[in-house]
């Protein structure tokens, strides 16, 4: 999967644990980093790894195991043209829409399980998410996620239209300044499904729905640290409220809501830029400190969009889908390196990535002014 997406431009971006949700999976997101890459496509695939060792019956994760390793996931054809990407540095057109053809055959929706119902049972038993892993044919997608300007209209719409949403937003409340990630979806469809064994017994299954997301702007270390302990406080506050209420935003009036502060107090990441005006007012004072540059019209800061994802968001999005809506957290943590073992490679780490955006686009900025990046 690393191998294919690579031959697409696509990078494996940040880990996480869904574990500490409840969800038995670790992932990452496979996208472009290079700006311009964002600019053209701006998409990205969030890919999940079962973590098999999270099945309590060992029996059952054994047979879990066995069923997975008598698949096959790409056809001969595609690993072929991953291959040849590989040694001779890229696809010739008629090769690269053939790989895309055939890259789809890994993805399409079977409606026909790999195992009995017995078996499906329980592994679904066991997990819903598993269930949906193991039990068919190859690693389908789940979704695919419109980006909106204003989610809570498209909440309301959606249920004033009788679409079947969650009840809340999963991600920060609502603000003058977004930040990160708020993600809705509605609810899975429940699909017709064909189990083999004796008689093949026809059944049902829920694994495909519909996600919609509004990225707001990227925050620091410093930024996350401070948004991760408001949630901590907000999910607090809601265990001892009613199930599945929306976060309140009481605990997030700590987090500032003006760009300035949030640029000041080194919260979020900026995208910088001599400003239009810059020629018009002249030599820009060659001490000057950024923020007077900006307070001065030298220079311009737009937020950097969040490009990636939220673990407690994304695990909250597959139990309301799955019927898995009880949040326990497993009691074996993730493991980057185990994960990055299977990946065959290191993730990204998307803070760097936004570090150096940001940098990058300062120095070219203060260069444009005619002033030396210190």
């Amino acid at each position: 999967m690393r191998r294919l997406f690579a031959v697409m431009g696509m990078e494996p971006v940040g880990y996480y644990d869904l574990s500490t949700a409840g969800v038995p999976v670790h992932a990452t997101a496979f996208r472009p980093i290079r700006e311009e890459s964002l600019e053209r496509n701006p998409f990205r695939v969030f890919t999940s790894l079962l973590r098999l060792e999270l099945i309590d019956d060992l029996d059952l994760r054994r047979r879990a195991a066995d069923i997975l390793a008598r698949r096959q996931i790409f056809t001969e054809r595609c690993l072929a043209l991953i291959d040849r990407a590989e040694s001779a540095g890229g696809l010739s057109p008629v090769e690269a829409d053939e790989l895309v053809d055939e890259a789809l055959h890994t993805f399409r929706w079977h409606g026909e399980a790999t195992v009995d119902i017995e078996t499906y049972q329980e592994l679904r038993a066991a997990h819903p998410l598993i269930a949906d892993v193991v039990c068919f044919k190859g690693p389908h997608v789940n979704h695919l996620t419109p980006r909106v300007l204003d989610i809570d209209s498209a909440q309301r719409a959606m249920h004033y239209r009788g679409i079947r949403a969650k009840d809340s937003i999963e991600g920060p409340p609502r603000r003058r300044c977004p930040i990160l990630l708020r993600q809705t979806s509605f609810l899975a469809l429940n699909e017709p499904i064909r189990f083999v064994g004796p008689g093949a017994t026809d059944g049902r299954h829920t694994a495909r729905f519909g996600e919609i997301e509004q990225r707001g702007c990227a925050l620091t270390r410093k930024g996350r640290k401070l948004y991760d302990v408001l949630l901590s406080h907000a999910r607090s506050q809601q265990s001892t409220g009613k199930a599945g209420h929306v976060v309140g935003e009481s605990p997030f009036d700590d987090f500032p809501d003006d760009w300035a502060t949030l640029r000041r107090e080194g919260l979020a990441y900026f995208r910088y830029s001599a400003s239009t005006a810059a020629t018009d007012l002249g030599q820009a004072p060659l001490a000057a400190s950024v923020e007077s540059l900006i307070e001065g019209g030298w220079l311009d800061a737009r937020p950097l969009t969040y490009e990636d994802f939220l673990p407690v968001s994304a695990a909250g999005i597959f139990r309301s889908n799955l019927g898995a809506m009880e949040e326990t957290s497993y009691e074996a943590g993730g493991s980057q390196r185990v994960f990055e073992a299977a990946l065959g490679r290191a993730v990204n780490d998307e803070i760097e990535l936004y570090e150096s955006a940001q940098a990058v686009s300062l120095a070219q900025a203060l260069s444009d002014l005619g002033l030396r990046y210190r």
